[in-house]
């Protein structure tokens, strides 16, 4: 198994994940239709090219999702119970279709459960980065995760 126990983790510990992806631009169009997300900044090449930003945005809930994603192989896989929310969410540079995208994560907080013996609350801090080392997405994420098996 992959992924840590509550009692591997430790407050500041830090993970630079090793995996990488390119965001392509069928992920933002199926991820936008999937989630009914009709913003033209995300789906239509013409309108987009009337802003700012002169192409589509990847949509930010896709790219919230890979960041978290992408750091599930070295912290939490297959020991994770559930997660419990994300908090301090930003996105401070775009994403677009070519961008590669890597994530670093740093544990804020643990706190055993209150409520379930031999499992413990991880807060991670997720940082997500594109090739240009510049922040894309940041979030502070709560999960809930399993205790060591006696």
């Amino acid at each position: 198994m992959a992924g840590l126990w509550f009692e591997q983790f430790s407050v500041g510990q830090r993970f630079v994940h090793e995996i990488r992806r390119t965001v392509i631009e069928a992920d933002n169009m199926l991820f936008s239709a999937l989630t009914y997300n009709p913003a033209a900044l995300h789906i239509d090449h013409a309108y987009a090219a009337t802003t700012e930003f002169g192409r589509p945005l990847v949509n930010s809930l896709f790219t919230l999702g890979l960041v978290i994603g992408l750091s599930v192989q070295d912290t939490t896989f297959g020991t994770t119970i559930a997660n419990l929310g994300m908090t301090e969410t930003t996105f401070p540079k775009p994403v677009f279709a070519g961008d590669t995208i890597r994530v670093e994560t740093e544990v804020q907080a643990l706190r055993p459960s209150s409520s379930r013996p031999g499992q413990g609350i991880v807060t991670f801090e997720h940082l997500g980065l594109n090739q240009r080392d510049e922040v894309v997405c940041r979030t502070l994420r709560a999960a809930l995760m399993m205790g060591k098996p006696a």
